[in-house]
């Protein structure tokens, strides 16, 4: 199984939605956009089995299947560089969109 690089492209915040529809305790414990990751910030992969240190637990399941995807070979038909996907969490509030790239 080949390596991956997992890099954060971008945070965003869908402030109207958090303040229509979240409790405000949760806008005060999980401030939007997320303060898990910054934009730019990389992680190499070796294996598939545990995330690299610090990433978030929520994120990589989210993200799991695309990793596995790119680290084993696969391609998504719809992204120009082979090897490569883009992808995010499933946060509605402040979701993360990260670019997984094949390391040969």
């Amino acid at each position: 199984m080949n390596k991956a690089k997992i890099t954060v492209v971008k945070r965003m915040a869908n402030l109207d939605l958090a303040e229509e529809y979240r409790k405000e305790e949760y806008n005060k414990r999980f401030p939007v956009p997320c303060s898990l990751f910054e934009d730019g910030q990389e992680f190499i992969l070796e294996n598939v089995s545990s995330p690299p240190e610090g990433f978030c637990g929520w994120a990589w399941v989210d993200i799991h299947r695309e990793v596995v995807t790119v680290m084993s070979g696969g391609n998504n038909g719809a992204i120009k560089q082979e090897g490569t996907t883009i992808t995010c969490c499933t946060d509605g509030f402040r979701p993360v969109v990260f670019k997984i790239e094949r390391l040969d």
